[in-house]
């Protein structure tokens, strides 16, 4: 039976941690655990699948390992959702703030593999938001926090472990992400 590996990818918002977790579900068949938020669901986002959608009351009847608030919202990881996600295979992904990532190494120790994303010009982060379909107050708000400043900064306690991925080119980090999994003796999925 294989070690159970979370693979936790984390870095400011826009770097594209959504993207590489769809790439590993796409591609790798590694199952994204699926986490909780307050916050409301943007046009294309579906409860259950990009989040849970939760009250404020519903939130905090689940078992986190970590919760955050960030730009008014809450957002938090279960314990039942990362079961869930190592039932159907022994590695997962989780996106989370570095705050989060933090967390994991700390409470899961050999189990979490850091994945964190960056680009050189973090100006264009803003670019990205937009293109998403993000709200302009919400890039506001989320820009100016410092949460935000501190996503953009690898965390000294994931210096040693993380795997450090510059997103600014999507070939490049997809390559960069093939060679990871090879390493891990992950096999790619053919198209």
């Amino acid at each position: 039976m294989l070690p159970q590996r979370l693979f936790v990818i984390t870095g400011a918002t826009g770097t594209g941690k959504t993207t590489v977790s769809q790439y590993l579900t796409k591609y790798y068949e590694i199952p994204r655990v699926i986490t909780h938020t307050t916050r409301p669901p943007r046009p294309n986002e579906q409860n259950g699948v990009a989040y849970y959608f939760e009250t404020e009351a519903s939130f905090f009847t689940k078992h986190y390992i970590e919760y955050v608030k960030y730009a008014d919202y809450y957002y938090g990881s279960s314990r039942e959702a990362i079961t869930a996600a190592w039932a159907k295979c022994a590695y997962a992904s989780i996106v989370l703030d570095t705050k989060g990532a933090v967390t994991y190494v700390q409470t899961l120790g050999a189990q979490v593999v850091p994945l964190f994303l960056t680009v050189q010009q973090p100006a264009a982060l803003l670019a990205r938001l937009a293109k998403r379909g993000d709200q302009r107050e919400m890039i506001s708000q989320r820009v100016a926090s410092a949460e935000y400043e501190r996503d953009l900064q690898l965390p000294l306690e994931l210096i040693d472990q993380a795997q450090v991925i510059v997103n600014d080119d999507w070939s490049t980090a997809k390559n960069q992400l093939d060679q990871l999994m090879q390493r891990y003796g992950i096999t790619k999925k053919t198209d």
